[in-house]
C-alpha cells in the first residue's frame, strides 16, 4: 500500500498486489489476498470511498502519469478525484 495524494478533501492509496509472504523456506507461501493494483479513493467530505480495480485502474494510472508530467494545480487533481467519487458506494468504516 502506498499513499499517493492527501488532502483536506481526498485520500488516495496506490494497493499493491501480495508478495510472496512465506518467512522461511519450510513454511508454505500464504496465498494472495490482492491478486492486482488498484486504487482507493477516499472523500473525506462525503465519509466515502471507491476502489478502482481493473479497467478503471488502469485509465486512473494513465491519468497519474498524466499528472507526473503536466504537474497540474491541486484544483485540477481535486476536480479529476470528485469525477470518480460519483462511484462511490461505500462509506469508509476504518482508515
Amino acid at each position: 500500500m502506498k499513499m499517493l495524494y492527501d488532502s483536506d478533501s481526498f485520500v488516495v492509496v496506490h494497493m499493491l498486489p501480495d508478495a510472496d509472504m512465506s518467512d522461511s523456506k519450510e513454511k508454505p507461501a500464504l496465498p494472495p489476498q490482492l491478486m492486482r493494483h488498484g486504487f482507493e479513493i477516499v472523500d473525506k467530505r462525503s465519509g466515502k470511498e471507491v476502489y478502482l480495480d481493473g479497467s478503471w485502474a488502469e485509465l486512473f494510472q494513465q491519468q497519474i502519469l498524466a499528472w507526473q508530467r503536466d504537474t497540474p494545480t491541486q484544483e485540477e487533481v481535486e476536480d479529476t478525484l470528485d469525477s470518480y467519487i460519483g462511484l462511490a458506494q461505500n462509506p469508509v468504516v476504518v482508515h
